[in-house]
């Protein structure tokens, strides 16, 4: 099975690391619970006879859940309607020189104002429907980095981006939308501590990908993921893992010169639990701060 990019560049995203991260998964997986699915990279390339996308961030498991149930082609419609109405650019169509813009410099320049009006029009919409969902994803194509953000007031801030609605992010969203009509899976938007898993069996499978704590990204911005949140992770797999359900947490034990001593003292306790060590290095995802890479021990950790 081909892997499958997310048409969302979500914070944390483990496109890369998929290579790494599968082969150390269950071979046979009833359930594949994604607990903090992001962007959904890892739930529609499991190999499972179904998958629960999970996620406490409402906006990404609706665009998720849109994508899904919405007819393709009229989804490709609505997004090229959109495009024309707010006069964004469309250089799969135009090309570049159309815009008076070179693809090293990209479209931004252009597209600034007419995103800045869709980003009012959207940041006023009340009703979360499909059309507030289709609305966003478009956002997310002409911002910064293709990223999602909202501000405190829950309105989306990010600056107009260079990249428009191109080929290639044309194939990476027609490809996810038909891995996931293909997949037997479902929706959830709660903290996985309301999660209930009590139906979860020793054929099933739960992966954590949640924040990292020891480094700096948006999701632990505005009281987000804290030292509570990660100790309260570690108990829930430990009752997972009383209960015989296989999991696999993805997490960082250093990054910047910062330890995660909660996460080196949970392994200690654990010995049961493996440490797979993969090979990653990768940029921070604060948009604010630029060009800082970081080599971190990132880890898969399994009690299998």
């Amino acid at each position: 099975m081909n892997i499958i990019q997310s048409p969302l560049n979500y914070t944390g995203g483990k496109f890369k690391l998929l290579p790494q991260i599968l082969p150390l998964f269950p071979q046979k997986i009833n359930t594949f619970v994604d607990l903090f699915c992001g962007g959904g990279n890892v739930g529609v390339n499991v190999q499972s006879k179904s998958v629960l996308f999970n996620d406490i961030n409402k906006n990404v498991i609706g665009i998720i859940d849109t994508l899904k149930h919405s007819n393709k082609e009229f989804l490709l419609q609505t997004i090229n309607n959109i495009i024309e109405k707010f006069n964004l650019s469309n250089v799969s169509t135009n090309g570049y020189d159309f815009y008076k813009c070179d693809s090293s410099k990209g479209v931004g320049n252009y597209n600034r104002q007419s995103f800045n009006s869709l980003k009012a029009y959207f940041n006023q919409l009340k009703e979360h429907d499909y059309k507030y969902y289709i609305l966003l994803y478009v956002l997310v194509i002409y911002s910064f980095n293709n990223q999602i953000r909202f501000n405190a007031r829950g309105e989306f801030n990010l600056p107009v981006g260079k990249r428009d609605f191109n080929a290639k992010m044309q194939t990476k969203l027609c490809n996810f939308i038909d891995r996931l009509k293909d997949l037997n899976c479902s929706f959830t938007n709660k903290d996985f501590r309301e999660l209930e898993l009590k139906k979860l069996n020793e054929n099933d499978f739960v992966y954590a990908d949640p924040p990292y704590l020891i480094t700096c990204a948006t999701y632990n911005e505005q009281g987000g993921w804290n030292e509570n949140s990660e100790t309260d992770l570690y108990n829930y797999l430990d009752n997972l893992n009383a209960c015989n359900i296989k999991f696999a947490l993805s997490n960082v034990l250093t990054s910047k010169g910062k330890k995660n001593y909660i996460l080196q003292q949970w392994l200690e306790k654990n010995n049961n639990y493996i440490c797979h060590h993969l090979n990653y290095k990768y940029s921070n995802s604060n948009y604010q701060v630029k060009d800082r890479i970081s080599v971190s021990d990132e880890v898969l950790i399994t009690n299998y």
